[in-house]
Parts: structure tokens; sequence; C-alpha cells
């Protein structure tokens, strides 16, 4: 990565050429994903793959606007969701052989105010405003025209070679056999590790023909990922818990979790037996999350609406089942919980919050952490901040708790960030 310098006179100049352009960040995300099907869209760590970079290219504030160009409702609709502009992309550039040079262009011809393309992938959610910013930084203040994004990496590579019938030979490309040498002896290469490219508009109109002063900018290997196949997946997942971006507001050890019972405990359905007694449905993974969260210091509260149809008999079965308190029939949740945190002198940043009824909307946009179930209102998953793979009832409150005990644990643990040996990663 290029170090900070101090501004010369001639760098000065590049600056101020730079005030009043438009700098948008586009993300390209056609349908028509091959290696996994709509994968811009499918929910990682509980947001949707895309989501984590437009929230990066949001809270830049170097950018003018963050565009997603699509060709597929439900992208647009995502898109939308976390607060991105969407272009729709003609038939012509939508095929499964066009280039994304052809889409940035016809980016180019539908929005002329554009001077400076930050084109991000969607597959890249360890993006941070900052690598942006840097980057972005290299054209405004020091007149590079293309900015990419590299990792430096310490392999060994081989060239195959063909020899008929006595099978594959190969030959070594960057090392010599005889002086091998030790990592910390060797500077490695880089590789473009695809999260980014930046360019000014003229180097794109030209079609890349010339592309005058190139730079690199070089990205930490723990930010360096990119998904291809599912088996790429649960990695990606791992990688961004840990070094992705969550927003503005620093993740916080979460004291308290309130869930609603019907739609999130339960999966919102009564049942009626032969006898006519009233009975839901709950999943015993569910209530072990509650326990799991207890002994890690984090109270749980179950909640009931005025309007909830489960019964007080059933609801109050429940939180005895769990272990935890239950507020039943609560006409304003945003007023109820605002109690609870006075009396327990916590501020809303310090709530977890599961919810997905419309009572819980002004709790959600509020706590410090919110969920919902795959099957929530559109306004509830707006509103927030992770969605879940698993059914409401069927393990979607335990694996809001596991979300909530891993951030715990990314907040305990960032002190050792920067001890992490990456000559050695």
């Amino acid at each position: 990565m290029e170090s900070n310098m101090k501004s010369t006179p001639s760098q000065s100049k590049v600056s101020s050429s730079f005030k009043n352009t438009h700098r948008a960040a586009l993300i390209l995300a056609r349908g028509g994903s091959k290696g996994i099907p709509l994968k811009n869209i499918k929910i990682l760590a509980g947001v949707p793959l895309i989501g984590w970079v437009v929230r990066a290219a949001l809270n830049s504030e170097l950018l003018d606007s963050v565009w997603v160009s699509t060709d597929h409702d439900e992208i647009e609709r995502v898109a939308n969701l976390w607060g991105a502009q969407v272009i729709r992309r003609s038939p012509e550039v939508s095929r499964d052989s066009s280039s994304s040079l052809e889409t940035i262009q016809e980016f180019l011809r539908l929005r002329p105010e554009v001077d400076i393309v930050c084109h991000i992938q969607a597959t890249s959610p360890c993006l941070h405003p900052y690598h942006i910013n840097e980057a972005l930084k290299m054209i405004t203040d020091k007149g590079y025209d293309y900015v990419f994004s590299v990792v430096r990496r310490h392999q060994f590579r081989w060239s195959e070679v063909n020899k008929g019938k006595n099978g594959k030979n190969t030959i070594p490309l960057n090392i010599n056999l005889a002086k091998r040498p030790r990592r910390q002896d060797w500077a490695g290469e880089l590789f473009e590790n695809g999260s980014f490219y930046f360019y000014k508009r003229e180097i794109l109109e030209n079609g890349l023909q010339q592309c005058g002063r190139i730079a690199y900018y070089e990205m930490l290997p723990e930010h360096s990922v990119d998904i291809d196949v599912d088996i790429d997946w649960p990695v990606a997942e791992e990688r961004v818990l840990r070094f992705g971006y969550f927003g503005q507001n620093k993740p916080a050890h979460f004291r308290l979790l309130l869930c609603s019972v019907s739609g999130c405990l339960t999966d919102g359905q009564m049942y009626t037996s032969a006898s006519g007694e009233e009975l839901v449905s709950t999943n015993t993974r569910d209530l072990t999350a509650i326990g799991m969260l207890q002994r890690e210091k984090t109270e749980v509260i179950l909640m009931s609406s005025s309007d909830d149809p489960v019964s007080r008999t059933l609801a109050e079965k429940l939180s005895q089942q769990a272990g935890c308190t239950l507020r039943y029939m609560v006409e304003h949740k945003q007023a109820e919980v605002e109690c609870l945190l006075k009396d327990r002198g916590l501020q809303w940043e310090d709530v977890a919050y599961f919810g997905t009824d419309t009572q819980d909307l002004d709790c959600l946009l509020k706590a410090g952490l919110s969920g919902v179930p795959p099957d929530a209102p559109v306004a509830a998953m707006i509103a927030a901040k992770y969605t879940c793979h698993s059914p409401s009832g069927r393990g979607a409150l335990r694996e809001f708790a596991q979300h909530i005990l891993l951030l715990k644990k990314k907040v305990t643990s960032e002190m050792y960030e920067d001890c992490i040996d990456r000559k050695n990663f």
C-alpha cells in the first residue's frame, strides 16, 4: 500500500482539479451467475453479499453516488433496500459473453455527470470504506488514471510442460531451486484480488487502450476475499465475521436480547388439538440458544405484542422452558424497552433485538443489533441489520444468538488483530 506523503505543489494542483468531479461507485450484479445462482444476493453472515460492499461504499465520504447495475428484479430490490441507486442494464450487456467493460461503458453513456468510476466487485465482502478512500485519493491527489486492488502472495509458480506419452513435466517460473528463498527474505508477488478497479472516465471511454498512469493499491490478505463457488462460502463467512465492515457503529458487548414470541421463537402458527387445546411449535435449538446467551452474561427477555395470538398460558410456559423473563401483551414495545433500559442502566447500543411484526420496527431500527427471520415483512427486513437463513421457530433464534456471540468475540479479539503476523498469514 502506498505510504501517505506530504502534498507537493503538483499534487495540490491535481487535487484541486478534481474538486468538482463526480465520483461514482458502480457494482455490477448480473442475475445469471453460473457458479452460485443469484450469488450476489445470497445471505452471507446475515447480510446479502452485495450489501457488504454497498454499505462500505455508502460510508465512504469521498463518493458522490453508489450504483448497482443489474438485469434482475430481485437484485434491484435488495440493492434498493441497502441504499444503492439502481441502473437497469440493457439485454445487449446482460449476456454470458458480455464484458464488464461493455457494462461500465453503458453506465457512462447513461450517467454523463460521472467523472471517476469506482468499479467495486460484489464478491469482496471484506471491503472497508478506508480502502475506497485511500485508493480514490491516488487518482484525485496523486494524479493516477487507473488504480486497482492487489494482494501480496508468497507462492512459487511452475509452468506445466507436456511431453507426449511421458506425461506432464514442469519448469519453475519464479524460483531458483538451488536457492529457494526463505519467506522473510522474499518480497513475494502482487496478484489482482478482484476487489475494485478505479478509472478516470476517459480511460474507459477509449476502451482501456491508453491507460495512462497506473498504480496498485495493496490490501492485506485478511481483506482479500473472493467467492466463486459454494465451497468458498463457509470460509468467506468466517473471514467476514472477523474482518468485514459492519458499519459506522462499532459492535458492542450486547447485554440484553429482546425476542418476540410469535413469528420468532415460534413459527407464527397456531394449532388446535382434537380436544380443542391450543398448541404452538418451538425448536429445542432455539431454547438452547437462550441458555448460551445467558451463560455469556446476556439477559434474554421474551416479548409478546398486544395482538399476539399466543395465549398467556402458552407464552408463560415457553418462558419457563427457556428460563427467561416474559413481558406479555406489550402495547408499545419501544416505550417498554426504554423502561427496561432505564432500569438496567443500559443504552440502545447494548441491546440486540429479534422481531418481525410492525410493532417491532422502531426497536429494530434503534437496537445496536437487530435481526429478523427470512420470511419477515419487507419493512422489518429494511430496518434489521441481520437476516437469518433459518426459518422462524426452526432455528432462526439460535442462528441470531450465534451471530451475537461471534460479534462479542470479535470485540474482545480486536485488540489482538494488530499482532497478526502478516508475513506468515
